[in-house]
């Protein structure tokens, strides 16, 4: 198929010129992971013709506008909806289905990028955002958004329904449901989300909206073990460690490194904060950049990591309307001898994230929603 030989020439095409430069701009890696999406895209459309189906491959970058952000790019949502107009909706009202790339967009000047973790889901919502879809369906390999990670949790039950803060916490404190990020373009225009499985589309699957009739308390427990804990603590009271930890976290926003959990002492002026093992490299490249004076003088204490911790998350909208709840957590965790080592609670109460020993983390899933009694509690309507 002509289509299938151009993509493979332009893919090495790409990499001889890698080769050459002896380097990977970011630029040309986004450009060439996306190669990828665009074959499937590609050979999906033409087996829906050969079933009768009109259907027609688009290339994300040619309707998801984005920053400059090489690798993580942002979505900017008034030139996509233009670009949407002009390619996909003469496309639906023809009657033709658009079978469109995930994970890649294009900058206004039309170079490459691509959307980071969860990108296909977020191309996903892009999409349903910018044309005003009346809903939007994530298929997956399981029945919906559950309780607890039922590999873990015998009784973990699927949630009929979450909230859209409910949804992201619990995807960004480990759930593989999906990114958080991609429910932020829907959460404007209110449209509902449906996740489903791909396995058993029978299932009714979560149902994702602004509001929900459930009762106040926890909904989920969610875990994750590849985690590792940053501390930052001044040698002595003279450095401001409100100076400091500013400094840390914009070194942290420039490695583009997403903090999961962050906690502080005022006395000692010390912090933690936890991010994934897989990003620890670049975390402790640019904090001791950032930091590099203040290390080298002696004001600060040698940056500490702790790679052997795992991160709870309890989830829920209205927590803050169940008395003693957080005290009943700790002690679920404590009966199965596991020690606390950090704890972070935003004001909205929508999210306990504790931290402990990667060895308790599983028992301590266990105690918590039992405690919760999540795998028992009746869906409101």
């Amino acid at each position: 198929m002509a289509g299938i030989h151009r993509l493979i020439g332009e893919f090495s095409r790409i990499a001889k010129g890698m080769m050459m430069l002896g380097e990977r701009p970011p630029r040309s890696i986004d450009e060439a992971v996306a190669i990828g999406e665009r074959l499937s895209a590609l050979m999906m459309a033409e087996f829906l013709e050969s079933e009768g189906v009109r259907a027609e491959a688009i290339n994300g970058a040619d309707v998801i506008t984005t920053d400059t952000v090489f690798g993580n790019a942002t979505p900017l949502m008034e030139p996509t909806r233009e670009r949407a107009a002009q390619v996909i909706r003469p496309l639906l009202d023809a009657g033709v289905l658009p079978v469109v790339t995930g994970f890649n967009g294009s900058t206004a000047d039309g170079r490459p990028t691509t959307l980071g973790r969860g990108g296909s889901d977020f191309s996903a919502s892009i999409l349903a955002a910018a044309l005003d879809a009346s809903e939007l369906w994530i298929w997956t390999d399981v029945d919906g958004i559950m309780t607890g990670d039922p590999r873990l949790v015998s009784d973990a039950r699927v949630l009929d329904s979450v909230t859209y803060n409910e949804a992201a916490e619990l995807a960004y404190n480990g759930a593989k449901v999906l990114h958080p990020r991609t429910l932020a373009p829907l959460v404007e225009r209110q449209i509902p989300v449906w996740s489903k499985n791909s396995f058993a589309p029978e299932k009714c699957g979560t149902r994702i909206v602004s509001r929900t009739g459930a009762a106040q308390g926890p909904r989920a427990v969610t875990s994750m073990p590849d985690v590792a804990l940053v501390s930052i603590e001044p040698a002595n009271s003279a450095l401001s460690g409100t100076r400091v930890m500013a400094r840390a976290l914009g070194a942290l926003a420039r490695a583009n490194v997403e903090v999961l959990a962050i906690t502080s002492s005022s006395y000692r002026q010390n912090f933690c904060f936890l991010v994934r093992q897989s990003e620890l490299d670049r975390v402790t490249e640019y904090l001791e950049e950032s930091l590099s004076l203040e290390l080298a003088h002696g004001y600060l204490k040698p940056i500490q990591v702790d790679s052997s911790v795992g991160l709870i998350a309890v989830v829920g909208e209205g927590m803050r309307g169940t008395p003693g709840l957080a005290g009943r957590i700790f002690t679920a965790i404590s009966r199965q001898k596991i020690n606390i080592i950090a704890i972070a609670q935003g004001s909205s109460e929508l999210t306990i994230a504790i931290v402990i020993h990667r060895d308790g983390l599983e028992r301590a899933v266990r105690a918590i929603h039992e405690e919760c009694a999540l795998g028992e509690m009746a869906e409101l309507k």
